[in-house]
């Protein structure tokens, strides 16, 4: 398909480039294992030219007038709108998402767009008072500098441009790494709609390779000051340990085990709505994904019923059928992962209410309850349309449950009483809770981020502007100093 062999590209200083490495990258089409494209990988030299690209064209950008520079996003923004349908197509094709999934997604991508033009005039600086006299203390935030985005595979459209929209309008410069099953709608798609906004050459850079190819260069080199890095808990470990030896910033946006809670005396049918979508949307490839929904003893027989008429009702197939609710997983390897944890689980004496098939990439969804209490696959991320079911007894329990995970991203309870909601919420060890609704949920303007093994920093709104952007505090004495010698 000539849309992705035309941004399966290195993006370097303003060029497209083809990489320099010895092996190629193949994007696949998830659904039918057609070849899109090949991309020669990037080698360390041209991590190098990416960065050193970006802190040239960076230092004329942060003394742009921010009024010029939001300019830039607004048109991003109006292309953006201009070829959604290319966009929303371009999702389901790379990444195997359903339409409803590609439309939410780009849905999001312009929210933050439309924030990033904001963004641009948020920086403000400060006039603090002084003990010393005739001393006045001006605190300036600055630009940072030049940011690397790793971003993941998942929504990499929406988790890219959350990142380097408001690094960008911040003043700063960036470089994108995308991950290697979305190297065009996390990477080439996004430098061809800012090329074509007018953003300045050289401050945005795209690098498709991989640790194999480059090792930590991307990380190590001096020039960035703040990693933003989305996935893995076990990757984010890692690159939280090289930047921090580096002396880096991290925005670390990792693995989830979020809980979707039930009380007993939530509105039922809405419930099983929410939980189905928390589970189920993309095939569960989201991070937010409900893997454990926790359902009082009480209303358990009621609610399992609707729970699993709805979930067989779900369709799997080919995700650019509208009609079709779950498509395939991003590969092979994740579509037998899930199939052994799975058998994993019934090993360890799990019941399967209803047990899918797997047919290449396409996993149908399974439900599975009983499992035993210390079961390692309660306590870790299930990126794939496998839901646990699991009953408690009462609140104390149910808090007890939910916290039982070294992750804290989301999650999400449901009940008629809403402070009731509230106060349960405030128990849970998550970096964000949410009352009667589903345990997916991103806006522009609330800080985003985990707690546990879920993540570090926060993204959105203020939190972004702390992220990418630093303080430097000028004072100015108007008077002498006395000085002691």
């Amino acid at each position: 398909m000539s849309f992705f062999t035309d941004l399966a590209h290195q993006f370097i200083a303003g060029q497209w480039r083809t990489g320099s490495g010895s092996w190629d990258i193949i994007d696949f089409d998830p659904y039918n294992g057609e070849k899109l494209a090949s991309i020669t990988v990037a080698t360390v030299e041209e991590v190098d030219e990416a960065y050193r690209a970006a802190e040239r064209a960076q230092r004329e950008w942060a003394e742009t007038n921010p009024y010029t520079r939001r300019l830039v996003f607004e048109r991003a923004l109006r292309i953006t709108e201009e070829r959604e349908a290319e966009i929303v197509e371009a999702i389901t094709t790379e990444l195997g998402g359903t339409r409803l999934k590609a439309v939410y997604e780009v849905h999001l991508a312009k929210e933050f767009l439309r924030e990033a033009i904001q963004l641009a005039l948020r920086p403000e600086g400060r006039i603090l008072p002084s003990p010393v006299d005739g001393k006045e203390n001006r605190v300036y935030r600055l630009p940072v500098g030049v940011i690397g985005v790793i971003s993941p595979f998942n929504f990499p459209f929406l988790v890219t441009i959350k990142s380097i929209a408001p690094a960008l309008a911040l003043g700063n410069a960036v470089v994108i790494k995308p991950n290697q099953n979305a190297p065009v709608v996390g990477g080439g798609l996004i430098a061809k709609i800012f090329k074509d906004a007018g953003l300045p050459a050289g401050l945005l850079n795209v690098l498709v390779t991989d640790i194999a190819e480059i090792g930590d260069a991307l990380i190590e080199h001096p020039v960035p000051k703040v990693i933003s890095f989305a996935g893995s808990d076990r990757t984010g470990r890692h690159v939280a340990s090289v930047a921090g030896s580096h002396f880096k910033r991290v925005i670390l946006e990792l693995s989830g085990n979020s809980a979707l809670v039930v009380l007993d005396d939530a509105d039922l049918d809405y419930a099983v709505d929410a939980a189905v979508f928390s589970r189920f949307v993309y095939q569960g490839q989201v991070c937010m994904a409900a893997n454990r929904i926790l359902v009082d003893r009480s209303i358990l027989e009621e609610f399992t019923g609707k729970f699993l008429a709805k979930v067989t009702s779900l369709r799997t197939g080919d995700p650019a059928d509208p009609a079709t609710d779950i498509g395939p997983v991003i590969n092979n390897f994740q579509a037998e992962a899930l199939t052994s944890l799975v058998d994993q689980a019934l090993a360890e004496g799990a019941t399967a209410l209803v047990r899918g098939r797997t047919r290449g990439n396409l996993v149908e969804p399974t439900v599975l309850t009983g499992l035993p209490a210390d079961s390692p696959v309660l306590r870790q991320e299930i990126f794939g349309p496998v839901a646990l079911l699991i009953p408690f007894d009462g609140e104390e329990e149910a808090v007890r449950m939910a916290n039982d995970s070294p992750y804290g991203l989301s999650g999400a309870v449901h009940t008629a009483n809403v402070e009731r909601g509230v106060r349960f919420a405030k128990r849970i060890d998550t970096g964000m809770m949410h009352v009667n609704d589903s345990t997916i949920q991103d806006e522009p303007l609330v800080a985003f981020g985990g707690e546990k093994y879920s993540g570090l920093g926060r993204l959105n709104g203020d939190s972004t502007v702390e992220a990418f952007t630093t303080q430097k505090w000028i004072s100015v004495q108007h008077e002498r100093s006395p000085f002691p010698f």
